[in-house]
């Protein structure tokens, strides 16, 4: 099946993903044009809420149940619908199918989806952890499954996205058994711009004390926090690169990014009771060898170490560790284009005709 995939105004293929800012639409019309001919389009959708849990082919109720979901995701939902709805217009005769970042943790068990809040906000107003980038730790832990020889079944891995957002993800036989982001992708590891965890009595202390509207505490906690507030750059080379030059904040802001990534890697291992392997993935995952070196430093009692030259010299799809280490580290290109490929075509085939 030839593919096209539409993400956030992008046009990607099963085997290229196009990155970069959102093209006005005439040059999406035009690169569509210059395309293959496709038998399908899959469409990267953040957010499906508890109403959608698997991949599913657009038609006009299922566009109109996502206009609902778009306080959800309000950064996201918006430009990939009206991604949607060009290339609906462009290739009307086509199936559009709609794969969600928050599908592959659908299944978390109640304990760690759960908030320990009142239970009828949780059930008002359906208040539970989500979980993000499913796609990308969905591609990631299928793939270092067959890099290793296993079956799924049996199989632990920690997946870490590490990119401008951030996440990591517990995975046992091929499903997400715990995640670090939660309700909203702010939640958990340090980000190019997100905070990551705060205690929500510091937002309550600001808004009350200060007098810092919603608005302005929601912008700069996904905007203007993480390592552009610790670093005051986003872009995690030009951090390392002023840490190596002594800069104290980017050494503080290499350490607290260092520090919650070990933890998340550590909780993600005890939900599920060890792990076989680690991989990282992503933008910073595949490309920063002194991070994964220096993440590893310190989980030694997982079983986790690292080969320096291996690891120095990696790139993806390779396997980093040390000879003899009980725990495999990998380096996985980010595939999130091939896992929607994926989706789209086991829906299709099992579509009735």
């Amino acid at each position: 099946m030839k593919l096209s995939t539409v993400e956030d105004g992008r046009l990607l293929r099963a085997d290229t993903l196009v990155l970069g800012p959102a093209p006005p639409d005439d040059a999406i019309a035009a690169r569509m044009e210059d395309h293959p001919a496709a038998d399908a389009v899959g469409h990267r959708i953040v957010h499906g809420g508890t109403a959608f849990t698997a991949p599913v082919v657009m038609d006009p109720g299922v566009r109109r149940r996502l206009d609902e979901l778009v306080d959800l995701a309000p950064l996201h939902l918006p430009s990939s619908l009206a991604a949607y709805d060009l290339a609906a217009r462009l290739l009307p005769d086509l199936p559009h199918v709609a794969c969600f970042d928050t599908a592959f943790h659908a299944g978390l068990d109640p304990c760690v989806s759960t908030y320990a809040i009142p239970v009828e906000w949780r059930r008002r107003w359906t208040l539970r952890r989500f979980g993000f980038h499913g796609l990308s730790h969905a591609w990631a832990s299928r793939r270092a499954a067959d890099m290793l020889g296993r079956s799924p079944l049996g199989f632990r891995v920690v997946t870490c996205h590490l990119g401008s957002g951030a996440s990591a993800a517990a995975v046992a036989d091929g499903s997400s058994v715990d995640t670090t982001m939660g309700f909203t992708p702010m939640e958990g590891l340090v980000m190019s711009t997100r905070s990551g965890s705060v205690d929500p009595g510091l937002v309550l202390w600001l808004q009350e004390h200060v007098g810092l509207p919603p608005g302005e505490l929601a912008a700069s906690l996904e905007h203007r926090s993480g390592l552009l507030g610790l670093a005051g750059t986003s872009d995690m080379a030009a951090v390392l690169a002023a840490e190596g030059g002594g800069d104290p904040d980017a050494t503080l802001a290499v350490a607290v990014y260092l520090h919650r990534l070990r933890g998340a890697i550590a909780a993600m291992a005890a939900a599920m009771g060890g792990l076989d392997a680690l991989a990282f993935t992503g933008g910073v995952g595949e490309h920063a060898p002194t991070l994964r070196w220096r993440a590893a430093q310190g989980l030694e009692f997982l079983g986790i170490a690292l080969d320096d030259r291996s690891n120095s010299v990696a790139e993806p799809d390779a396997d980093v560790s040390a000879p003899g280490a009980a725990v495999h580290t990998l380096v996985i290109a980010s595939r999130e284009d091939a896992q929607i490929a994926e989706e789209v075509t086991r829906l299709l085939e099992r579509a009735p005709t």
